[in-house]
């Protein structure tokens, strides 16, 4: 169940990104095993913490960033495990942060 959440998910944070112009994120189906793992683990910790807001999802993402050697790069580098968004959430721009809210909503909305 929670593979199928993250793919609704992955699939909402697409769509929004490519409302905004950016067409670079892959279909589920398509995306890389590390970007889906990390969409399942985001509802797995969004489901074990029902409380938690927008900030704690996105430290939970951070913190397992980290930990798998992930650094913040200027910009999205798999290879190199860099990522923009490695900063804290206060740092991150509105666009950033409604992806955030929108993963919330949706495993919210799923998991009832």
């Amino acid at each position: 169940m929670s593979e199928a959440i993250a793919r609704v998910c992955h699939e909402v944070i697409r769509a929004y990104c490519a409302s905004l112009g950016d067409l670079s994120q892959p279909t589920w189906e398509d995306a890389p095993d590390w970007q889906r793992q990390s969409a399942i683990r985001g509802v797995l910790f969004a489901q074990a913490n029902p409380g938690a807001g927008p900030a704690a999802i996105h430290d939970g993402w951070m913190e397992e960033k980290r930990c798998a050697g992930w650094k913040h790069g200027p910009q999205l580098a798999p290879e190199q495990k860099e990522h923009p968004c490695l900063v804290p959430y206060d740092d991150l721009p509105p666009e950033e942060r409604t992806k955030d809210y929108l993963f919330l909503a949706v495993v919210r909305a799923l998991s009832a």
